[in-house]
Formats: structure tokens, sequence, C-alpha cells
């Protein structure tokens, strides 16, 4: 099944996305089984209480080779704030005085139950189930891709996500899950899952060993090669195999804080 979050009539509403909702457009209220069409709602980040956001470096082989570095002995993991979440087709801004912006198309595990010390081969039973992430990042600022400062992954919106959690048994095997982007409608990014470097169950091992995990937890799982500078107006697609296509606007930094710029 997938799960969203959407503002509707002034109120956050959970729903569930039917089968038929690429045809219908149509969301089913999990409090009334209402129907509401996706013209009426906002879309939220899936997530309602996120918690901690592991987010993994250079975890695809070809995007470290893209990027001229040897692959990594040991997961790349840093930490983003839930400032960075947002929506599917909600805006995400370029800041001003930048002069490279880039989308990151990545395969999202969400933790559903909480552990600690888990064994590699007990792991996927503790996710929830899966998610689309665009983790933008600024290059401008990049000193070193081992420990990407704040201005690089820290902004606000930065990381729209979305657009539901769909259960990991409606998604089954996630080793070989084809990944595009689009941006205005040119392909721009491809690959597959097949390349990630440290993949969930290893991952859920490591994290576990480091901390203890809880529901609403995310690890980003990283990047496939492919690279193109964003543009305010510019509309990027992300897509997994199997998990779905989120959408997100680009706009400028004075758009998207109004008053507050």
């Amino acid at each position: 099944m997938k799960h969203a979050r959407v503002l509707f009539n002034g109120s956050e509403l959970d729903v569930t996305v039917e089968d038929s909702f690429a045809e219908t457009g149509l969301l089913k209220s999990k409090t009334d089984g209402q129907l509401i069409n996706e013209t009426d709602v906002t879309w939220l980040s899936p997530i309602k209480e996120p918690g901690t956001i592991f987010a993994l470096g250079l975890n695809y082989a070809d995007h470290a080779a893209e990027l001229a570095f040897e692959p990594p002995k040991e997961p790349l993991v840093f930490l983003k704030g839930a400032n960075t979440l947002t929506g599917h087709k909600q805006n995400a801004y370029r800041p001003d005085n930048i002069k490279f912006q880039h989308y990151e198309c990545e395969l999202v595990a969400v933790i559903g139950k909480e552990g600690k010390n888990i064994a590699r081969e007990d792991a996927m039973d503790y996710i929830a189930g899966y998610t689309v992430c665009n983790d933008f990042a600024i290059r401008d600022y990049l000193e070193n891709y081992y420990r990407p400062n704040l201005r690089v992954k820290s902004r606000d919106s930065l990381c729209p996500i979305g657009p539901w959690l769909i259960d990991k048994d409606d998604v089954g095997d996630i080793s070989n899950l084809k990944l595009t982007t689009h941006v205005n409608g040119e392909l721009t990014q491809e690959g597959t899952t097949a390349d990630i470097i440290f993949d969930v169950p290893f991952l859920v091992e490591y994290l576990s060993k480091i901390m203890t995990l809880k529901p609403g937890d995310m690890i980003a799982t990283g990047t496939p090669k492919g690279l193109k500078d964003m543009q305010p107006g510019d509309t990027v697609v992300c897509e997994i195999e199997k998990v779905g296509a989120l959408v997100t606007n680009i706009v400028s930094e004075q758009e998207f804080y109004g008053d507050k710029y």
C-alpha cells in the first residue's frame, strides 16, 4: 500500500494512494474513506514525524567514478535536518549567487521499528517501506565530498521527498531498481540500485551499531551518475522503479522566501 500525507481544506490528512490513482487522481482518506481529488490538496512529506535523516555520499560506484573518486571503503554518512524536507510537486529554491546546483535522485529506506545492533540478516525486518528523495547539492561550497558542509546539504526545501511511502513488501527486491531524473522532460540521469556500494541491509547493521534506529528514521542511499545545473523555472522529476516519481519545481530564493527574503 502507498501512504501519503496531504494538506486538504487547511488540515493535514493521512491518505492512501490506490492502484487506480494514475487514472482517477483520487486519494482515499484514512480517517473516513472520503475520496479526494489530487487537484484539491497540497502534498506533504509522507513521513509525519521524521527522525534522523542519514544520507550517503559516493554510494554508487558510477557516481564515485564520475567525480574521480575511489569507491569508499566505509559508508560516508552525514546527517540532515527535517527543515530540508518538502513534498511532491512543491517548490525548492536555487540560492542566490551560486554557479552549480544539482539534483540527486535517491532511494530512501524508512525505519519501521526500533532497533540496536541489528544483524544484517535481520535488517529488512526493520524497514517499513521506501520513498524517493531529491537531495539537492550546492556544488559551489563542496570543500570535501567526505564531509559536505551546511551550505551544501542543509538548506530549507532542498530535500524533496515523496510522493508517498510504499510498503516494503509491495516493492520486493530492491537490488536492481531503475532510477531516472528528467529535467524539463530531458533524461539527465539514469542508473540502477545494482550499482550501490553499501546496500540497505549493510547500512542498517552499520548504523545500528553506532546508534539506536527508531521509527521515522530515513536512510537516503545515494545517487548514480548524471549531473545538470538547476535554474529557476526548471521542473525536476526523480523516478524510481516500483516506488514512485517525485516532482519538484525550482524557483528563485526571493520567490521561495517572499517577505522573509
